[in-house]
Protein backbone atom coordinates (compact mmCIF):
# COMPACT_ATOMS: atom_id res chain seq x y z
CA UNK A 1 0.00 0.00 0.00
CA UNK A 2 2.82 2.32 0.75
CA UNK A 3 3.72 2.34 -2.90
CA UNK A 4 0.22 3.17 -4.20
CA UNK A 5 -0.74 6.64 -5.41
CA UNK A 6 -2.27 8.87 -2.74
CA UNK A 7 -5.78 8.64 -4.21
CA UNK A 8 -5.95 4.81 -3.76
CA UNK A 9 -5.01 4.67 -0.08
CA UNK A 10 -8.53 4.16 1.09
CA UNK A 11 -11.47 6.26 2.20
CA UNK A 12 -9.74 7.44 5.37
CA UNK A 13 -6.99 9.14 3.34
CA UNK A 14 -7.81 12.77 2.36
CA UNK A 15 -5.53 15.17 0.53
CA UNK A 16 -3.94 18.00 2.52
CA UNK A 17 -5.57 21.42 2.14
CA UNK A 18 -4.18 23.51 -0.68
CA UNK A 19 -2.04 26.47 0.31
CA UNK A 20 -3.78 29.77 -0.43
CA UNK A 21 -2.71 31.28 -3.71
CA UNK A 22 -0.52 34.35 -3.21
CA UNK A 23 0.96 36.90 -5.54
CA UNK A 24 4.29 38.68 -5.01
CA UNK A 25 2.31 41.73 -3.89
CA UNK A 26 0.41 39.66 -1.32
CA UNK A 27 3.61 38.16 -0.02
CA UNK A 28 5.11 41.63 0.38
CA UNK A 29 2.34 42.42 2.86
CA UNK A 30 3.47 39.46 4.97
CA UNK A 31 6.86 41.10 5.58
CA UNK A 32 7.26 43.06 8.79
CA UNK A 33 9.64 45.97 8.45
CA UNK A 34 11.03 48.14 11.22
CA UNK A 35 8.63 50.75 12.53
CA UNK A 36 11.30 53.40 12.12
CA UNK A 37 10.95 53.21 8.33
CA UNK A 38 7.49 54.72 8.68
CA UNK A 39 9.09 57.83 10.19
CA UNK A 40 11.53 58.30 7.32
CA UNK A 41 10.63 61.18 5.02
CA UNK A 42 11.93 62.17 1.59
CA UNK A 43 12.87 65.13 -0.59
CA UNK A 44 9.92 66.44 -2.55
CA UNK A 45 12.33 68.10 -4.96
CA UNK A 46 13.08 64.68 -6.43
CA UNK A 47 9.37 63.91 -6.75
CA UNK A 48 8.79 67.17 -8.61
CA UNK A 49 11.85 66.46 -10.76
CA UNK A 50 10.34 63.11 -11.74
CA UNK A 51 6.96 64.67 -12.55
CA UNK A 52 8.64 67.41 -14.54
CA UNK A 53 10.64 64.78 -16.43
CA UNK A 54 7.51 62.82 -17.26
CA UNK A 55 5.75 65.94 -18.55
CA UNK A 56 8.81 66.85 -20.59
CA UNK A 57 8.94 63.33 -22.06
CA UNK A 58 5.32 63.71 -23.12
CA UNK A 59 6.26 66.76 -25.18
CA UNK A 60 5.58 69.59 -22.71
CA UNK A 61 8.03 72.50 -22.47
CA UNK A 62 9.00 72.40 -18.78
CA UNK A 63 11.20 75.03 -17.13
CA UNK A 64 12.78 73.42 -14.08
CA UNK A 65 13.34 75.84 -11.22
CA UNK A 66 12.87 73.10 -8.69
CA UNK A 67 16.02 71.01 -8.37
CA UNK A 68 18.92 72.40 -6.35
CA UNK A 69 21.96 71.67 -8.45
CA UNK A 70 24.22 73.95 -10.51
CA UNK A 71 23.53 73.91 -14.23
CA UNK A 72 27.26 74.29 -14.93
CA UNK A 73 29.58 71.40 -15.84
CA UNK A 74 32.30 70.26 -13.49
CA UNK A 75 35.47 72.21 -14.45
CA UNK A 76 37.71 70.40 -16.91
CA UNK A 77 40.78 70.17 -14.67
CA UNK A 78 38.73 68.32 -12.05
CA UNK A 79 37.40 65.84 -14.60
CA UNK A 80 40.89 65.27 -15.97
CA UNK A 81 42.22 64.55 -12.47
CA UNK A 82 39.67 61.75 -12.09
CA UNK A 83 40.51 60.34 -15.52
CA UNK A 84 44.22 60.40 -14.69
CA UNK A 85 43.56 58.66 -11.37
CA UNK A 86 41.76 55.85 -13.18
CA UNK A 87 44.52 55.53 -15.74
CA UNK A 88 47.09 55.49 -12.96
CA UNK A 89 45.39 52.49 -11.42
CA UNK A 90 43.46 53.98 -8.51
CA UNK A 91 40.76 51.33 -8.72
CA UNK A 92 40.64 49.82 -5.25
CA UNK A 93 39.45 50.49 -1.73
CA UNK A 94 40.80 53.52 0.07
CA UNK A 95 41.01 54.21 3.82
CA UNK A 96 37.52 54.61 5.25
CA UNK A 97 38.23 58.18 6.33
CA UNK A 98 39.57 59.17 2.91
CA UNK A 99 43.00 59.14 1.29
CA UNK A 100 45.54 61.08 3.39
CA UNK A 101 46.36 63.49 0.54
CA UNK A 102 42.73 64.57 0.28
CA UNK A 103 42.28 65.01 4.03
CA UNK A 104 45.43 67.14 4.09
CA UNK A 105 44.11 69.11 1.12
CA UNK A 106 40.85 69.79 2.97
CA UNK A 107 42.76 70.96 6.04
CA UNK A 108 44.82 73.34 3.88
CA UNK A 109 41.64 74.61 2.20
CA UNK A 110 40.06 75.37 5.57
CA UNK A 111 43.19 77.20 6.65
CA UNK A 112 43.01 79.38 3.54
CA UNK A 113 39.29 80.04 3.88
CA UNK A 114 39.01 80.66 7.60
CA UNK A 115 42.53 80.97 9.01
CA UNK A 116 41.97 77.94 11.25
CA UNK A 117 44.17 74.92 11.81
CA UNK A 118 42.33 71.62 11.53
CA UNK A 119 44.08 68.32 12.14
CA UNK A 120 43.53 66.14 9.02
CA UNK A 121 42.82 63.31 11.44
CA UNK A 122 39.54 65.04 12.35
CA UNK A 123 38.37 65.09 8.72
CA UNK A 124 36.17 62.32 7.30
CA UNK A 125 35.59 62.13 3.54
CA UNK A 126 32.09 60.85 2.75
CA UNK A 127 29.93 60.25 -0.35
CA UNK A 128 27.99 63.52 -0.28
CA UNK A 129 26.94 66.03 2.34
CA UNK A 130 23.97 64.01 3.61
CA UNK A 131 26.22 61.34 5.08
CA UNK A 132 27.71 63.71 7.66
CA UNK A 133 24.26 64.79 8.83
CA UNK A 134 23.07 61.16 8.85
CA UNK A 135 25.99 60.10 11.02
CA UNK A 136 25.65 63.07 13.37
CA UNK A 137 21.92 62.65 13.92
CA UNK A 138 22.20 58.88 14.45
CA UNK A 139 24.95 59.46 17.01
CA UNK A 140 22.77 61.68 19.17
CA UNK A 141 19.22 60.71 18.27
CA UNK A 142 17.28 58.19 20.33
CA UNK A 143 13.93 58.11 22.17
CA UNK A 144 13.88 60.72 24.90
CA UNK A 145 16.40 62.98 23.17
CA UNK A 146 15.59 66.26 21.43
CA UNK A 147 17.29 67.67 18.34
CA UNK A 148 16.77 71.22 17.10
CA UNK A 149 16.58 71.92 13.38
CA UNK A 150 15.67 74.92 11.19
CA UNK A 151 12.15 75.21 9.74
CA UNK A 152 11.87 75.89 6.84
CA UNK A 153 14.97 73.78 6.35
CA UNK A 154 16.50 70.95 4.38
CA UNK A 155 13.87 68.18 4.72
CA UNK A 156 16.33 65.43 5.54
CA UNK A 157 17.05 67.03 8.94
CA UNK A 158 13.54 66.31 10.21
CA UNK A 159 13.38 62.97 8.40
CA UNK A 160 16.48 61.50 10.03
CA UNK A 161 15.72 62.97 13.47
CA UNK A 162 12.31 61.26 13.40
CA UNK A 163 13.88 58.04 12.11
CA UNK A 164 16.35 58.03 15.02
CA UNK A 165 13.50 58.12 17.54
CA UNK A 166 14.48 61.54 18.87
CA UNK A 167 11.97 64.39 19.12
CA UNK A 168 12.40 66.98 16.34
CA UNK A 169 12.23 70.53 17.72
CA UNK A 170 11.63 73.09 14.98
CA UNK A 171 13.35 76.48 15.11
CA UNK A 172 11.19 78.85 13.00
CA UNK A 173 13.02 80.97 10.43
CA UNK A 174 10.92 84.04 9.76
CA UNK A 175 10.57 86.22 6.70
CA UNK A 176 10.77 89.40 8.76
CA UNK A 177 14.26 88.37 9.91
CA UNK A 178 15.41 87.63 6.37
CA UNK A 179 15.06 83.95 7.31
CA UNK A 180 18.11 84.24 9.57
CA UNK A 181 17.95 82.55 12.95
CA UNK A 182 17.15 84.46 16.14
CA UNK A 183 19.80 83.39 18.69
CA UNK A 184 17.57 84.18 21.67
CA UNK A 185 14.79 82.03 20.23
CA UNK A 186 17.21 79.17 19.54
CA UNK A 187 18.64 79.27 23.06
CA UNK A 188 15.16 79.37 24.61
CA UNK A 189 14.36 76.02 23.00
CA UNK A 190 17.28 74.15 24.56
CA UNK A 191 16.40 71.79 27.41
CA UNK A 192 18.19 69.15 29.45
CA UNK A 193 17.03 66.66 26.79
CA UNK A 194 18.63 68.53 23.89
CA UNK A 195 21.48 66.50 22.42
CA UNK A 196 22.13 68.25 19.11
CA UNK A 197 21.24 71.43 17.27
CA UNK A 198 21.48 71.87 13.51
CA UNK A 199 22.44 75.17 11.87
CA UNK A 200 22.52 75.92 8.15
CA UNK A 201 23.95 79.12 6.67
CA UNK A 202 23.68 80.01 3.84
CA UNK A 203 20.41 78.15 3.94
CA UNK A 204 18.32 75.83 1.84
CA UNK A 205 15.50 76.63 0.98
CA UNK A 206 15.41 80.30 1.96
CA UNK A 207 18.80 81.65 0.85
CA UNK A 208 19.09 83.26 4.29
CA UNK A 209 22.55 83.88 5.71
CA UNK A 210 23.55 84.55 9.32
CA UNK A 211 25.76 87.56 10.07
CA UNK A 212 28.78 87.20 12.34
CA UNK A 213 27.20 89.32 15.08
CA UNK A 214 24.29 86.86 15.32
CA UNK A 215 26.67 83.88 15.38
CA UNK A 216 28.67 85.57 18.15
CA UNK A 217 25.54 85.94 20.29
CA UNK A 218 24.56 82.33 19.71
CA UNK A 219 28.02 80.99 20.58
CA UNK A 220 28.10 83.10 23.75
CA UNK A 221 24.76 81.65 24.84
CA UNK A 222 25.84 78.10 24.08
CA UNK A 223 28.44 78.35 26.83
CA UNK A 224 25.55 77.68 29.24
CA UNK A 225 24.64 74.47 27.42
CA UNK A 226 27.83 72.39 27.23
CA UNK A 227 25.84 69.18 26.74
CA UNK A 228 24.58 70.28 23.31
CA UNK A 229 26.50 69.26 20.19
CA UNK A 230 26.27 71.41 17.05
CA UNK A 231 25.98 70.28 13.44
CA UNK A 232 26.85 73.22 11.19
CA UNK A 233 25.77 72.61 7.59
CA UNK A 234 28.03 74.91 5.55
CA UNK A 235 27.61 73.30 2.12
CA UNK A 236 26.77 76.69 0.52
CA UNK A 237 29.63 78.53 2.24
CA UNK A 238 31.14 79.78 -1.03
CA UNK A 239 27.82 81.11 -2.36
CA UNK A 240 27.33 84.53 -0.77
CA UNK A 241 26.51 87.86 -2.40
CA UNK A 242 26.86 91.61 -1.92
CA UNK A 243 30.33 91.31 -0.45
CA UNK A 244 29.27 89.05 2.41
CA UNK A 245 31.73 86.59 3.90
CA UNK A 246 30.83 83.30 5.47
CA UNK A 247 31.27 82.92 9.22
CA UNK A 248 32.25 79.31 9.86
CA UNK A 249 31.68 77.85 13.29
CA UNK A 250 35.14 76.35 12.93
CA UNK A 251 36.48 79.80 13.82
CA UNK A 252 35.14 79.49 17.39
CA UNK A 253 37.67 77.43 19.38
CA UNK A 254 35.28 77.19 22.34
CA UNK A 255 33.08 74.90 20.21
CA UNK A 256 35.84 72.59 18.97
CA UNK A 257 34.99 69.73 21.36
CA UNK A 258 31.33 69.54 20.22
CA UNK A 259 31.17 70.93 16.70
CA UNK A 260 30.55 68.84 13.58
CA UNK A 261 31.04 70.89 10.42
CA UNK A 262 29.56 69.70 7.12
CA UNK A 263 30.82 70.84 3.72
CA UNK A 264 31.69 69.34 0.35
CA UNK A 265 32.25 69.73 -3.34
CA UNK A 266 28.73 69.39 -4.77
CA UNK A 267 27.65 73.03 -4.89
CA UNK A 268 30.93 74.96 -5.06
CA UNK A 269 32.42 72.92 -7.89
CA UNK A 270 29.24 71.70 -9.65
CA UNK A 271 29.97 68.12 -8.57
CA UNK A 272 26.57 66.93 -7.35
CA UNK A 273 26.82 63.60 -9.16
CA UNK A 274 30.34 62.89 -7.91
CA UNK A 275 29.00 62.39 -4.36
CA UNK A 276 31.82 64.08 -2.48
CA UNK A 277 31.50 65.61 0.96
CA UNK A 278 33.50 66.00 4.12
CA UNK A 279 32.89 66.45 7.82
CA UNK A 280 35.14 67.97 10.47
CA UNK A 281 34.55 66.08 13.72
CA UNK A 282 35.59 66.61 17.34
CA UNK A 283 38.44 64.38 18.48
CA UNK A 284 36.06 62.42 20.71
CA UNK A 285 33.68 61.60 17.84
CA UNK A 286 35.79 61.12 14.73
CA UNK A 287 36.52 57.48 15.56
CA UNK A 288 32.80 56.78 15.93
CA UNK A 289 32.10 58.53 12.63
CA UNK A 290 34.75 56.43 10.91
CA UNK A 291 33.21 53.29 12.37
CA UNK A 292 29.84 54.29 10.92
CA UNK A 293 31.55 54.78 7.56
CA UNK A 294 33.09 51.31 7.70
CA UNK A 295 29.71 49.81 8.54
CA UNK A 296 27.89 51.62 5.73
CA UNK A 297 29.76 52.73 2.61
CA UNK A 298 33.30 51.40 3.38
CA UNK A 299 35.02 54.27 1.57
CA UNK A 300 34.53 56.94 -1.10
CA UNK A 301 35.18 56.36 -4.80
CA UNK A 302 38.95 56.46 -5.27
CA UNK A 303 39.07 58.47 -8.50
CA UNK A 304 36.57 61.01 -7.16
CA UNK A 305 38.86 61.66 -4.20
CA UNK A 306 41.71 62.60 -6.55
CA UNK A 307 39.28 64.89 -8.36
CA UNK A 308 38.52 66.45 -4.99
CA UNK A 309 42.17 67.36 -4.52
CA UNK A 310 42.25 69.00 -7.94
CA UNK A 311 39.13 71.00 -7.09
CA UNK A 312 40.56 72.39 -3.86
CA UNK A 313 44.10 72.99 -5.06
CA UNK A 314 43.52 73.93 -8.71
CA UNK A 315 42.15 77.10 -10.36
CA UNK A 316 39.15 78.63 -8.62
CA UNK A 317 38.05 80.88 -11.50
CA UNK A 318 35.26 78.55 -12.66
CA UNK A 319 33.78 78.43 -9.15
CA UNK A 320 33.93 82.22 -8.90
CA UNK A 321 32.37 82.68 -12.34
CA UNK A 322 29.52 80.36 -11.39
CA UNK A 323 28.74 82.40 -8.27
CA UNK A 324 28.84 85.61 -10.32
CA UNK A 325 26.30 84.10 -12.73
CA UNK A 326 24.08 83.05 -9.83
CA UNK A 327 24.26 86.58 -8.45
CA UNK A 328 23.02 88.00 -11.76
CA UNK A 329 20.19 85.47 -11.89
CA UNK A 330 19.34 86.20 -8.24
CA UNK A 331 18.65 89.82 -9.09
CA UNK A 332 16.55 88.84 -12.11
CA UNK A 333 14.36 86.37 -10.24
CA UNK A 334 13.88 88.49 -7.11
CA UNK A 335 12.96 91.58 -9.14
CA UNK A 336 10.64 89.51 -11.32
CA UNK A 337 8.91 87.81 -8.39
CA UNK A 338 8.35 91.13 -6.64
CA UNK A 339 6.55 92.44 -9.73
CA UNK A 340 4.03 89.59 -9.70
CA UNK A 341 0.60 90.25 -8.16
CA UNK A 342 0.13 88.58 -4.80
CA UNK A 343 3.79 87.66 -4.44
CA UNK A 344 6.65 89.24 -2.50
CA UNK A 345 10.22 88.02 -2.10
CA UNK A 346 12.91 89.06 0.37
CA UNK A 347 16.38 89.17 -1.11
CA UNK A 348 18.34 85.97 -0.50
CA UNK A 349 21.93 86.54 0.60
CA UNK A 350 23.33 83.11 -0.22
CA UNK A 351 22.90 79.73 -1.93
CA UNK A 352 20.87 79.76 -5.17
CA UNK A 353 17.28 79.84 -3.95
CA UNK A 354 14.53 82.44 -3.77
CA UNK A 355 11.74 81.83 -1.26
CA UNK A 356 8.84 84.13 -2.12
CA UNK A 357 5.71 84.64 -0.05
CA UNK A 358 2.68 83.63 -2.17
CA UNK A 359 -0.13 84.19 0.34
CA UNK A 360 -1.53 87.05 -1.74
CA UNK A 361 -2.31 84.69 -4.61
CA UNK A 362 -5.02 82.91 -2.60
CA UNK A 363 -3.40 79.52 -3.14
CA UNK A 364 -1.63 77.40 -0.55
CA UNK A 365 1.91 76.22 -1.23
CA UNK A 366 1.08 72.74 -2.56
CA UNK A 367 -1.72 74.00 -4.78
CA UNK A 368 0.57 76.69 -6.18
CA UNK A 369 3.35 74.16 -6.83
CA UNK A 370 0.98 71.87 -8.73
CA UNK A 371 -0.65 74.71 -10.67
CA UNK A 372 2.71 76.07 -11.81
CA UNK A 373 3.90 72.66 -12.98
CA UNK A 374 0.76 71.25 -14.54
CA UNK A 375 -0.74 74.41 -16.03
CA UNK A 376 2.27 76.62 -16.74
CA UNK A 377 5.11 74.14 -17.13
CA UNK A 378 7.20 75.72 -14.37
CA UNK A 379 8.69 73.43 -11.72
CA UNK A 380 9.07 74.91 -8.23
CA UNK A 381 8.89 73.35 -4.75
CA UNK A 382 6.17 73.89 -2.16
CA UNK A 383 7.44 75.59 0.98
CA UNK A 384 5.74 72.90 3.06
CA UNK A 385 8.27 70.42 1.66
CA UNK A 386 10.71 72.13 4.01
CA UNK A 387 8.58 72.19 7.15
CA UNK A 388 5.27 73.52 8.41
CA UNK A 389 6.65 77.06 8.61
CA UNK A 390 7.08 76.91 4.84
CA UNK A 391 3.33 77.20 4.26
CA UNK A 392 2.62 80.27 2.15
CA UNK A 393 5.98 80.09 0.35
CA UNK A 394 7.58 78.46 -2.69
CA UNK A 395 11.20 77.64 -3.38
CA UNK A 396 12.57 78.64 -6.76
CA UNK A 397 16.07 77.54 -7.69
CA UNK A 398 17.91 80.02 -9.88
CA UNK A 399 20.45 77.38 -10.83
CA UNK A 400 19.08 77.67 -14.36
CA UNK A 401 19.80 80.03 -17.22
CA UNK A 402 18.73 83.67 -17.12
CA UNK A 403 16.72 83.04 -20.28
CA UNK A 404 14.75 80.21 -18.65
CA UNK A 405 14.18 82.23 -15.48
CA UNK A 406 12.77 85.11 -17.53
CA UNK A 407 10.56 82.72 -19.54
CA UNK A 408 9.20 81.23 -16.30
CA UNK A 409 8.49 84.67 -14.85
CA UNK A 410 6.69 85.68 -18.05
CA UNK A 411 4.47 82.59 -17.89
CA UNK A 412 3.56 83.23 -14.25
CA UNK A 413 2.95 86.95 -14.86
CA UNK A 414 0.61 86.23 -17.76
CA UNK A 415 -1.34 83.62 -15.80
CA UNK A 416 -1.68 85.74 -12.66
Amino acid sequence: MAGLPFASRGPEATPPPEAPSTTPKDRLHMLKTAAALGRLGTETAFDVLARAGALSASGRDIINLGIGQPDFPTPDHIVEAAVKALRDGHHGYTPAAGIPALRESVAAYLARQYAVEVDPGRILIVPGGKVTMWFAILMFGEPGAEILYPDPGFPIYHSVIAYSGATPVAVPLLEENGFALDPDDVLSRLTERTRLMILNSPANPTGGAVDKAIVDRLVTGLADHPQVAILSDEIYSRMLYDGRRHTSLLTYPELADRLIMLDGWSKTYAMTGWRMGFGVWPDALVGQAERLAINSHSCVNAAAQHAGIAALEGPQDAAAAMVAAFDERRRVIVDGLNRLPGIRCVEPHGAFYAFPNIEGTGRDACAMQDWLLEELGVAAISGTSFGRHGEGYLRFSYANSRENIERALDRIATAL
